[in-house]
């Protein structure tokens, strides 16, 4: 096997497991990894027929789906660039990365498709569907031929069969252009984030190495978005490398859907945001405890250990009955459920990671953690703080290592910035590392708010929409409990000449509020709206941001 080659580790995989499950609609059909690799192959002519040649932009955007792995891993192995977009975006975003990255060929959901201005994304030539893999147009006639006398090809093509010594893949150069993969969905300041294979390898190699408990043929439940790295990484790279078996759910991760799913996979390993596990300690857990005898019983010091042990029985069954660790990434966990978890020696971790490092900067295995950290910076990984004391005193984190990205694609001013001149990554986080190199983040350097999935929010997005609005004079987008809170100063000079009373503010600014909704993505639609006289501001006249955050 080609020394750290991130397709010759999958190409591995696929020979070793071919008998075994790759990926599973839950509620749906199992694909092999022998039906994997046949799948990968027929889009390799697809692409040759229409001309597709190595380094050329094929964008992914849909919901997590087998189609969307079989599209992503038969891009990278025909040496093309993946472009992953997050399917709630909005569709003026995805307008714009889709051209702003040169896009050639997309699988997107019919419906996302459907919902796209064709003149706003001139240089894509070929669209398929995720939905089902149907061509829905395409500018080449030699590969529309192609696809109407596709089965009949196929059906000579794989006369004898397809086998183990039928896949084979390209070696990639550990600097190539593997993924770009955008921060943000606005238009004023794209981010496409250019992921080498070094990174993938990387990070997949990492994962392979410290979750050695998950083997080949075992389930992961796919639950985040698979456009973004988190999910990326640790749902799809590492199970597809180790020769597991990713299920996707299909629905909205309610504790209910989530409890049923888990029950059916077993998983040992188990991948969320913070959102998630939170609701199934507040809404199933801790509802149990505060009824009954247990209720009575949690006060009894010598009785308590005896309860929480319970607790801890009847958490690992909710995941399943075979779990061994959940980690937590994206945004940092409540710190009064994290205190429960501990109490409860629930096998849990906090990780740390971003894009721009594909993810992964710091974990640490369950046992090893330590509260209120994101683990330990891992081993490929270099990090320090920006302070004179970066153990006491309060700086940006800095890292360095080979899970770093390229750069920014087509970006160099926002590129130069993110670095410094020897080469370190400004991650815009602050925080300080200890002696055993646990990272302890304080806080955000810059503004964004993390969603409910790991999705960056840039608030500044959703103030030049309501700033937008005549009736508002300033306002700030904050997050309050996992959720996104509009605080709006209105201009009443504008109210007063059009004659809106005080009375009719909250109709008004609702509607402003639902207005704006309808352009936002999902994960940032605002939630609630309050109505301030002024902002506290500095002597520059900048509002001090910080005084009205979490």
């Amino acid at each position: 096997m080609a020394q750290n080659s991130f397709l010759a580790l999958i190409e591995q995989s696929i020979r070793l497991n071919w008998e075994q499950p790759a990926l599973t609609e839950l509620q749906g059909k199992t694909l092999y990894y022998k039906d994997f690799a046949k799948e990968i192959d027929k889009f390799h002519e697809f692409f040759e027929t229409e001309g597709i040649k190595k380094g050329d932009k094929i964008a992914l955007c849909g919901k997590n789906s087998a189609n969307w792995a079989i599209a992503f891993f038969a891009t990278l192995s025909y040496g093309a660039v993946t472009v992953s977009i997050l399917n709630d975006f909005d569709a003026k975003s995805i307008e714009f990365i889709v051209d702003h990255s040169d896009t050639k060929v997309m699988f997107a959901d019919q419906n996302i498709w459907n919902s796209l201005d064709k003149a706003k994304t001139p240089k894509v030539e070929t669209v398929y569907s995720l939905d089902d893999f149907t061509l829905i147009q395409s500018d080449s006639e030699d590969l529309k031929q192609f696809i109407g006398n596709s089965s009949e090809y196929f059906t000579k093509k794989y006369e004898k069969g397809f086998f183990v010594n039928d896949v084979s893949y390209r070696v990639e150069k550990p600097e190539e252009l593997a993924v770009i993969n955008y921060t943000s969905g606005t238009t004023s300041s794209p981010k496409g984030v250019m992921i080498p294979y070094r990174s993938l390898w990387s990070n997949t190699k990492y994962a392979n190495e410290n979750v050695p408990f998950v083997k080949a043929g075992e389930n992961i439940l796919c639950m985040l978005p698979m456009a973004h790295t988190y999910g990326l990484a640790f749902e799809i790279l590492n199970t597809i490398s180790l020769g597991g078996n990713i299920c996707f759910l299909g629905k909205t991760p309610t504790p209910k859907v989530l409890q049923n799913a888990f029950k059916e996979t077993k998983p040992k390993l188990v991948l969320v945001v913070p959102l998630i596990l939170e609701k199934i300690v507040n809404k199933v857990i801790l509802p149990k405890l505060q009824e009954g005898v247990a209720a009575r019983l949690i006060k009894l010091p010598l009785l308590n250990k005896i309860v929480y042990s319970k607790v801890r029985k009847s958490m690992i069954e909710f995941f399943g009955g075979n779990l061994v660790e959940v980690v937590v990434g994206g945004a940092a966990l409540n710190h009064e459920v994290e205190n429960f978890l501990k109490k409860t020696k629930f096998p849990f971790t906090v990780g740390y990671g971003m894009t721009e490092c594909g993810p992964l900067i710091s974990y640490v295995y369950w046992s090893e953690y330590r509260k209120r950290s994101s683990g330990k910076i891992v081993d490929r990984m270099q990090a320090k703080i920006d302070s004179e004391d970066e153990q006491n005193i309060v700086g940006e984190i800095l890292v360095k290592g080979s899970n770093l990205m390229l750069g920014y694609y087509k970006n160099e001013n926002a590129t130069k910035e993110t670095f410094t001149e020897d080469g370190w990554l400004k991650t815009g986080d602050l925080g300080t590392i200890d002696s055993d190199n646990y990272v302890y983040i304080k806080g955000r350097n810059k503004n964004m708010i993390l969603g409910p999935s790991g999705q960056n929010i840039y608030p500044e997005d959703i103030e030049e929409r309501l700033n937008g609005s005549a009736y508002i004079d300033e306002s700030l987008a904050i997050g309050e409990d996992n959720k996104i809170v509009a605080l709006i100063v209105p201009d009443i000079e504008t109210l007063e000449k059009e004659g809106v009373k005080k009375e009719k503010w909250e109709e008004l600014f609702s509607k402003v509020v639902g207005d704006i909704n309808k352009t936002l993505p999902t994960y940032s639609k605002i939630a609630s709206y309050r109505i301030l006289e002024e902002f506290e501001k500095t002597p520059k006249r900048s509002i001090r941001r910080f005084k009205y955050q979490e």
